[in-house]
């Protein structure tokens, strides 16, 4: 198989690893199969749309989510540079319901991160320039997009020691002693 799933602590949320094959010409992936991907997960998300983002060392965008029938799946994974990716369990009956987990992902080590419906995501650029290429299973709505603050007192996130910050206006905006839950973003 070409792909391996790792399980996280949160249930539904997983590490995909593919199978890199290495020879004196560089490397080959197989970055998405959809056939592989059900296999390993256990059940089928119809990836709609890719988007792809570009930031600078420093930038952080997010943390964001979709509420009601817009809610999105996604399948993130880096093609150049390294980031400190991020999601968190919106979900409010989960065991893991305002948990948080974060990792590297990078160009070096394919990691990517599956996160199913019901989770806010961001990421922290960790490198010069990043580009982040992401999956979704679901298409945006602008009235249907909510935030919380990278910096929220409840979350607690640690993202990773920077020499700077680089956030938009919008995503800065969200209020960080905001109690963002209870809701339910169904």
């Amino acid at each position: 198989m070409s792909l391996n799933k790792v399980n996280t602590f949160i249930k539904g949320l997983y590490v995909i690893e593919p199978k890199v094959y290495y020879d004196n010409r560089g490397h080959f992936f197989e970055s998405f199969n959809f056939q592989n991907l059900i296999k390993i997960i256990g059940y089928q998300i119809n990836f709609v749309q890719d988007n792809q983002s570009s930031s600078e060392y420093g930038t952080i965008r997010g943390l964001h989510y979709q509420v009601g029938s817009f809610q999105q799946a996604k399948l993130i994974r880096v093609i150049k540079g390294k980031i400190f990716d991020v999601a968190v369990d919106l979900r409010p009956k989960s065991d893991t319901f305002k948990k948080w987990y974060g990792l590297e992902l990078s160009e070096f080590n394919f990691k990517q991160l599956l996160i199913p419906r019901g989770f806010a995501h961001g990421f922290l650029c960790m490198s010069d320039k990043c580009e982040i290429l992401y999956k979704v299973d679901n298409y945006y709505s602008k009235e249907n997009e909510k935030g919380i603050n990278y910096k929220n007192k409840e979350l607690n996130i640690e993202w990773p020691l920077t020499s700077k910050i680089n956030i938009s206006e919008k995503d800065d905006s969200y209020d960080i002693n905001e109690n963002i839950f209870p809701f339910n973003p169904i």
